[in-house]
């Protein structure tokens, strides 16, 4: 009767045991399950940075969604930098995590680190920025909005607005990080729309990096070498609000004098919008924290996943951004 009972004392430990450690769903030890059940998946996940309230809010998305998921992630913000996320992506691959998710930097440069990867057989997942390698087996899938696209819904909002005027239009841009997706394809899909039509000029444009403050610094230069400016266009709303503060400190009203359009609509830009000193809003999508997961979810039980997944996605004038501010998620 004793060797029953300490038989059944010792499989009821064990039962226990096991079950604290497949439940832990916060701890930062790897699995190497493959991805066995949900609760037992780890993800390394490298952030671009935190250079702006859509940032904050995908990377709020993110950490919600595994911990909803039950999904144990790896976090690591590479503050604008390529060499820091690819460090990180090392890192995990040392770790054996199950997947990476990455939203990249730039477009270019990943083939090396990714194919290490790859070779450790850890699927890869992008998250809102693409990359430029041709070798598509190097990840699964990539998860964003379509950029070309945003730029065109800012060019054919431009090409109505003026589609009666005959003067010259006088357009300074904003471009988003040099060589990032965004910026390049935001910049492309704008151009294309507006270049049908000769009275459009693009009198300067640089990058502020998606930054508030890069953003003013950059608009203050551009006021003061080109006094005649109609239209800004800018790459996100961070940008374009520090754009406002530049417009007003030069004695002019934003929205009226110099017409803004901005891309992302995250609360600060659509309340801008609301009041007049932004005319219109491209939406990009930062909740992309529940699709993630399971597309995660789906790649490492085998299941197949489109190549390109789009998020769904709007666009907004005044009145559209006073109806929709007060449920506005980020």
């Amino acid at each position: 009767m004793l060797k029953k009972i300490s038989a059944m004392v010792v499989a009821a430990l064990a039962a226990a045991t096991l079950a604290g450690c497949g439940s832990d769903s916060g701890g930062s030890g790897g699995s190497g399950s493959g991805g066995g059940g949900d609760d037992s998946i780890v993800m390394g996940f490298s952030q671009v940075g935190a250079e702006s309230g859509w940032r904050t809010a995908n990377t709020k998305s993110v950490q919600d969604s595994a911990k909803k998921s039950g999904i144990t992630l790896r976090f690591s913000d590479a503050q604008q930098k390529q060499e820091n996320q690819i460090k990180a992506i090392r890192s995990f691959v040392q770790q054996k995590v199950d997947v990476i998710a990455f939203s990249p930097v730039v477009e270019s440069g990943w083939d090396t680190v990714l194919k290490e990867a790859k070779d450790a057989k850890i699927p890869v997942i992008l998250t809102d920025r693409a990359v430029d390698s041709k070798d598509t087996t190097l990840y699964k899938t990539f998860l964003g909005s379509d950029f070309i696209e945003e730029g065109k819904k800012a060019g054919q909002w431009l090409v109505d607005e003026y589609k009666d005027a005959t003067d010259p239009v006088n357009i300074v841009e904003l471009q988003g990080t040099t060589g990032s997706a965004p910026a390049n394809d935001r910049k492309a899909g704008f151009a294309e729309v507006i270049g049908a039509d000769s009275k459009f000029k693009i009198i300067a444009s640089q990058t502020g990096d998606f930054t508030r403050a890069k953003g003013k610094e950059v608009m203050e230069a551009f006021l003061k070498s080109n006094p005649d400016i109609d239209v800004l266009y800018a790459h996100n709303d961070d940008m374009g609000l520090g754009a406002i503060e530049a417009i007003e400190g030069a004695g002019k009203v934003p929205g009226k004098d110099i017409k803004i359009i901005t891309v992302d609509a995250v609360k600060d830009g659509m309340q801008a919008l609301a009041d007049g000193k932004i005319n219109f809003i491209v939406e990009c999508s930062p909740l992309l924290g529940p699709q993630l997961m399971d597309l995660a979810q789906k790649v490492l039980k085998g299941e197949n996943v489109p190549a390109r997944v789009v998020t769904e996605e709007t666009t907004f004038d005044q009145e559209q951004a006073k109806a929709a501010l007060p449920s506005r998620e980020y």
